[in-house]
């Protein structure tokens, strides 16, 4: 009986010293970090109402920097240790640094994240009317999964430039007493053939038409009555003409604010956390900065979702740009900055779901409330598109979460040849800057409502900040 107990105790040693066990982050949270999980949630779900674009996340996130102290940078000022600057990039890319003590030439720590997210545009001609109903035609932005976005309420943001150069901001549907637009499906009374179609086709693209009125003109018996009156309403607010569209950026996006969901209300639902989520994570963590050992930055991309091109885009050389101005400043080339500097890419993963488990490889899929996602590669069956982090990164990495008490966790995006996703990881490894993707795992990505945990934000925002004040 003694040598059993003693080969028992034996094994339980060797499986706390060999094995790796996952835990669920509630069981790992430290004193008093329940409340801080809440405080950071109730800052994101702001970040979230308030920035239904990019554009609108952009504005955010300068009011929240120059509140933290951050000035615009402006090309051959000074720089010293502490100093907190950025700059625009068109209104829809965003970077932000906080000078570090140690010289540009040892590098930086960067976070990377995106945020545009999968949406509706309008064309360029979109105002029809048909049968007496006025619609607006689209074009959809980025991977999403058309049928989701009928007979959901829709609020339409965006920019109109006018030829006079003047930019008119539009914003419908999110403030008081603001109408809401949606796109009409077929009645399963009638739907019998549509149904027999796969989800891919049962809702053709160029069906994807907004509907936005229904009352004629007043006192007139021309034609299009209705497009008329909604074109009157939009003069009215705006002072723009129909042609003004042909130079518009007009989104539509769900009329959802963030909310709590669940009876513990241990989760956050809302439109944008792919990739908000994480752009907000690496916001918030270098704002609490004060004067880190190496210069940290924070780049908030646009056009991610489209493949990161475009002058906004992370394969813009904006941010090398940027970067340049950094380095002179200091007397360095930026070649010996990038090739010594580590980013973090923080882009969402896929949070493993057991009502479509046989998508997921669940021995090395992200789960709910288990922390940041650390992704060594994304891309598709062979690993195409892919970054693919080295050991000695991801081992720097584990070693910094775990040095700040991070609870963290290894993830792929579903299972080998299931289907694949990419994110900007590929566009900074390219500047030979070594990479690796982290992030919150979500539910339902893309969709118009996405879903994630509380615990898995706040844990992603404290690995961006640690990742930040590493030395």
């Amino acid at each position: 009986m003694s040598d059993e107990l003693n080969e028992q105790t034996r094994g339980e040693q060797l499986r706390k010293a060999l094995l790796y066990e996952k835990k669920n982050g509630y069981d790992k949270l430290q004193p008093g970090e329940m409340e801080a999980v809440e405080s950071y949630c109730t800052g994101y779900k702001q970040f979230l109402d308030a920035g239904k674009t990019e554009r609108e996340c952009v504005d955010r996130a300068i009011a929240l920097a120059e509140n933290a102290g951050f000035r615009p940078y402006v090309r051959g000022t000074a720089l010293k240790a502490g100093d907190k600057v950025y700059r625009v990039n068109r209104g829809k890319a965003l970077t932000l640094a906080v000078i570090g003590k140690k010289s540009l030439d040892q590098g930086a720590n960067i976070g990377a994240a995106h945020i545009d997210s999968p949406r509706l545009d309008l064309k360029q001609n979109p105002l029809y009317e048909a049968e007496e109903l006025a619609f607006l035609k689209t074009h959809y932005y980025g991977g999403l999964r058309k049928y989701q976005w009928v007979t959901i309420p829709l609020e339409l943001h965006g920019v109109v430039a006018l030829k006079s150069g003047q930019v008119i901001r539009v914003s419908i549907g999110n403030g008081p007493g603001d109408p809401l637009f949606t796109i009409d499906d077929l009645l399963p009374h009638l739907g019998a053939e549509q149904s027999k179609k796969p989800l891919g086709e049962a809702i053709p693209a160029e069906n994807l038409n907004i509907l936005v009125g229904s009352r004629p003109l007043e006192g007139d018996e021309g034609k299009e009555r209705v497009k008329l009156a909604a074109l009157e309403l939009l003069n009215r607010k705006y002072g723009i003409t129909e042609e003004d569209f042909i130079s518009a950026e007009l989104s539509a996006v769900p009329a959802f604010n963030a909310c709590d969901i669940g009876f513990d209300r241990s989760l956050i639902g809302a439109y944008g956390h792919d990739d908000r989520v994480c752009a907000y994570a690496c916001l918030a963590a270098l704002l609490q900065l004060s004067v880190p050992e190496y210069t940290a930055v924070c780049m908030l991309a646009d056009k991610e979702e489209i493949g990161s091109e475009g002058v906004t885009g992370m394969k813009s050389a904006a941010f090398d740009t940027f970067m340049t101005d950094l380095c002179e400043a200091q007397g360095v080339a930026l070649r010996a900055c990038f090739e010594k500097s580590f980013c973090l890419s923080a882009d969402v993963t896929a949070a493993y779901d057991p009502n479509f488990a046989d998508v997921y490889e669940k021995r090395n899929s992200a789960f709910v409330n288990y922390g940041m996602g650390l992704c060594k590669y994304t891309g598709a069956r062979g690993k195409s598109g892919a970054s693919d982090a080295s050991a000695e990164v991801v081992a720097r990495v584990r070693r910094i979460l775990d040095s700040a008490n991070v609870v963290w966790q290894m993830a792929e995006l579903g299972k080998v040849d299931a289907g694949g996703g990419g994110t900007v990881a590929a566009y900074m490894a390219q500047r030979d800057i070594d990479t690796l993707d982290a992030g919150v795992p979500v539910l339902s990505m893309h969709a118009p409502f996405e879903t994630v945990g509380k615990l898995d934000c706040y844990m992603t925002f404290k690995g961006m900040k640690a990742v930040f004040e590493a030395i």
